[in-house]
């Protein structure tokens, strides 16, 4: 019973993530069978901050276990976010919001990236890094955007 609310509640938390969208993607390591290792290149939209776009790029691990879904990806990343147009909040902000969310392991690790909201200086700040069930990665990256007018056209 507890599973089974347990799933409902992550269908439900999941809509509220943003979903990336692939940009492009270089070769790395040739690998006889199966995909290349690569660096993949992915943009999203913060579902809760409108004219914020992120742009993430880590490494995706090839060959048979790549291509099956089967093999752990690398803990780097790195995250750069812009203002694309006016911004606009969705509703209230709290630190450390989950933005963006991926499996990067069959089951135990996924790569994340969380927003901030640094009031004084009127800026967000999204940081992106991963963790693992039993023991996560100190590697991280930061990105951040001051709020500015966004200018409109004459």
């Amino acid at each position: 019973m507890r599973l089974m609310k347990g799933l409902l509640g992550l269908l439900l938390v999941m809509p509220l993530l943003a979903s990336a969208e692939e940009i492009g993607q270089v070769s790395t390591v040739f690998k006889f069978v199966g995909p290349n290792d690569r660096i993949v290149v992915e943009a999203f939209d913060d579902p809760k901050v409108d004219g914020v776009t992120c742009y993430l790029s880590r490494a995706k691990t090839g060959g048979v276990k790549g291509g099956l879904g089967l093999a752990e990806d690398r803990a780097e990343a790195s995250i750069a976010c812009r203002q694309v147009g006016p911004i606009r909040f969705k509703g209230e902000l709290k630190d450390g919001d989950e933005v963006f969310k991926e499996r990067t392991s069959l089951v135990f690790k996924t790569m994340q990236v969380v927003r901030f909201l640094d009031k004084k200086r009127n800026t967000l700040v999204y940081l992106v890094y991963s963790d693992r069930l039993i023991e996560g990665s100190p590697q991280n990256a930061v990105t951040a955007i001051p709020i500015l007018p966004w200018p409109t056209a004459q």
